[in-house]
Order: structure tokens, then C-alpha cells, then sequence
């Protein structure tokens, strides 16, 4: 109020004349009589009935709109969702080492700074080392890819019966030709913006995951804030195990995916495999999704071996089996961990409805957020059944 007589403010609707105003008249002088120093605008009045159709129709229109719009920022947002998610993930790989640093009396931002460099030195030495002769084995493997299906058209009877009957060297030829310009110009284009969105892509992750790295304490406790005082406790216990489970999937199926590389290229230059180096990073790359990974990544190889002789690529065959099962009977329990495994059932569910929501990323993603899925079940919600 600013001194308006009968509860009315002398800045608002002047001139002002009772009998103009006279259906408020009263409300006014009410107003006057509930304004005191205490509470200027007087106190709040009793609740209103949440239990009213009004209210419980606006409660249920309102949750719908909510949702909708939820809905729709994160389908339109659904790119950069995935990015941050896997920043996340990455953060949460590599905070073991990061944490493993502070312990030894590593500030948290040298540690977070050591890890990067370490990782970017490993990156780039690797990348420095590998590009050109992979970049030289693609190139031959497309300019002589012809000639090899020729080849074992001759060598076998079955697959020059295949060739004939669906124009396979017409139609390889024809996706090879580099004579047609617009097709030619049309894949520079496109492969010029997978190039800039990859680049901004992992330039956004990088950033993202150092950020997540550097506050990360910060980022746990806000987390843990969350849940009510009386719950906190137990809700730490579970976050950091979940915490746990991710960071050692994460770290534990990269150092995977470079030993099976690694014996996949002894093994090919062994038995004189064209393109070794190209065919281990297909093989690292492609191990790294769950289930279907490996395997097809031994299909491929076993192809290529196909043009050194059968025998070889039938060893090849057996070779992929073999590594296969000292992957996950040796490697995985060592490197991993019994604690992140997975039912089978489950993990083949888990990569299937990634892969349909978000693609490889999504397949990566499964295994780790299905494990924490199951522990959260396990400690959460059977119990709570168990009791009723």
C-alpha cells in the first residue's frame, strides 16, 4: 500500500471513484482491514481443494502438455542428447584414472590434464602410425576388389554361378566407377559433411568430457542431492557402484578390443592376409559392440582370407571362434570383472533396443546401462516387492 484509503493503492486507476468501483467496494474496505505491517498484503488464505475436478482436470492436461513437450525437446535435441551422453560415459571410464592420480597427491586438474595428454599422446602416435598404410591398404582393397572377385570366380565354381546370375561384377564395377562425375561430386559432398560432423562431433565430446571429468565431485554430489536426507546414504552406496561398473566396462572393453586387434595382425601377417593393419582396426572397431561385433567382424576377414586359399580362410574361421572364447572366458573375467557381466538374454535385448534407438552408439552404450538397470532392480525395487 502507499497510504490509498479503503484498501485501495493511490498508483492504480486514478481517478478513482467509489461509485464507479461499487460492486468492490467491500472487497476494498476488506482489503484495507487485512493489511497490517506485519504483512502489508495480508496472509495467505487456506489452500485450495487439490481433490476438486477443476483441479485434478488441469493437474492431468497439465502432466500431458509436460510430457508432450519433454517429448519433443528430446526427439529435436536427440544429436546432442547422444553426444553428452557419451562424454558422460567416457568421463565415467576414465575417472578410475583420474581418481587413481589424486590419490597419489595429483591435484584434480593436473590429473584431469595428465590423463588427456597421456590419451591424446597414445592417439595420435597410433593415428600417426596407422593412417598411411591404412589409407594405402583401402585405396588397393577398392582399386583391386575386381580383380579379386574374378579371382575367386575361378578358383571357385560356386561363387562364378552367384556372379552370373546376380551381375556381381557389373554391379561392383559399376559402385567402383570412378568415371561418373555426378556420383563422384555427390560423395565428395557427403562425405565432406560426414567429415565436419564427425570433426565437430568428437571436438563437442572431447570438451564435454573434460568438463565432466574436472567437475566431477561437484557433479556426484549434486546428483546424490537428489534423493531425500534419509535415503542419501544408500543412494551413494548405489551410485558408486554404478559408477564403478560403467568406468570398468568402459576402460575394461577398449583394452579388449586392442588385444583382439592385436592378435588378429600377428595372425593375418602371418598367413600373408592382404591388408593386415586395415582389417585389425575393422576387427578392433567392430569388437567393440557386444554380441554381434566379433562375428562380424570374422565373417569379414574370413572373406578377404578367402583370397589367399579356403584352407586359410577356414582358419581363419576357427582362429575368430577361438578368440572369441578366450575373449569371454579369460579376458573379460580378468579385465572386467564378473561384476559388470550380464545375462546373455539380457545383453542380447539390451544391444538390440540400442541399436533401434541410437545406433552403434547406442549398442555401446547398452551393456553398461543395462547392468546398472539390473543392480538398481536388485537392491530397489525386488525387495520392496518381496515385502508386500
Amino acid at each position: 500500500m502507499t497510504g490509498g484509503a479503503g484498501g485501495h493503492d493511490d498508483n492504480v486507476a486514478q481517478p478513482h471513484s467509489s461509485a464507479q468501483e461499487q460492486p468492490i467496494l467491500a472487497a476494498e474496505q476488506g482489503a484495507a482491514r487485512i493489511s497490517t505491517a506485519a504483512h502489508p498484503l495480508g496472509k495467505p488464505g487456506p489452500r485450495f481443494d487439490r481433490r476438486s475436478p477443476f483441479f485434478i482436470g488441469m493437474a492431468g492436461a497439465a502432466g500431458v502438455a509436460v510430457t508432450y513437450a519433454l517429448i519433443e525437446v528430446v526427439l529435436a535435441a536427440r544429436g546432442v542428447l547422444v553426444l553428452i551422453a557419451v562424454a558422460a560415459f567416457l568421463a565415467i571410464g576414465l575417472e578410475p584414472a583420474v581418481s587413481w592420480l589424486v590419490r597419489h597427491g595429483f591435484p584434480r586438474w593436473a590429473a584431469v590434464t595428465t590423463v588427456f595428454v597421456i590419451a591424446f599422446a597414445i592417439l595420435a602416435g597410433f593415428l600417426a602410425a596407422a593412417i598411411p598404410p591404412m589409407v594405402t591398404q583401402g585405396s588397393a582393397l577398392v582399386h583391386n576388389a575386381p580383380d579379386y572377385l574374378g579371382h575367386l570366380e575361378q578358383r571357385y565354381p560356386v561363387l562364378q554361378e552367384l556372379s552370373t546370375r546376380f551381375h556381381l561384377q557389373d554391379e561392383l564395377r559399376r559402385a567402383l566407377d570412378a568415371g561418373n562425375v555426378p556420383v563422384v561430386l555427390g560423395g565428395i559432398v557427403g562425405a565432406g559433411k560426414f567429415v565436419f560432423s564427425a570433426i565437430s562431433g568428437t571436438v563437442i565430446v572431447v570438451v564435454l568430457t573434460a568438463y565432466f571429468l574436472a567437475d566431477f565431485g561437484h557433479i556426484r554430489s549434486s546428483l546424490y542431492r537428489l534423493a531425500p536426507n534419509s535415503r542419501r546414504p544408500r543412494t551413494i552406496l548405489i551410485g558408486d557402484e554404478i559408477f564403478a561398473k560403467v568406468g570398468g566396462y568402459v576402460l575394461g572393453n577398449l583394452l579388449i578390443s586392442l588385444i583382439t586387434a592385436v592378435l588378429t595382425f600377428v595372425w593375418l601377417v602371418a598367413f600373408d592376409v592382404p591388408y593386415p593393419l586395415l582389417l585389425a582396426v575393422l576387427v578392433a572397431v567392430l569388437d567393440l559392440i557386444p554380441v554381434v561385433g566379433s562375428t562380424l567382424a570374422g565373417v569379414v576377414v574370413a572373406l578377404v582370407a578367402l583370397t589367399v586359399s579356403l584352407p586359410v580362410s577356414l582358419a581363419t574361421i576357427v582362429f575368430f571362434i577361438a578368440l572369441r572364447l578366450f575373449e569371454d572366458y579369460l579376458l573379460v573375467p580378468r579385465i572386467i570383472g564378473r561384476t559388470v557381466k550380464v545375462p546373455p538374454m539380457v545383453t542380447v535385448v539390451a544391444v538390440l533396443i540400442g541399436g533401434a534407438l541410437l545406433g552403434i552408439v547406442g549398442a555401446l552404450l547398452a551393456i553398461p546401462v543395462a547392468a546398472a538397470v539390473l543392480l538398481l532392480a536388485r537392491e530397489t525395487v525386488f525387495p520392496q516387492l518381496d515385502r508386500r
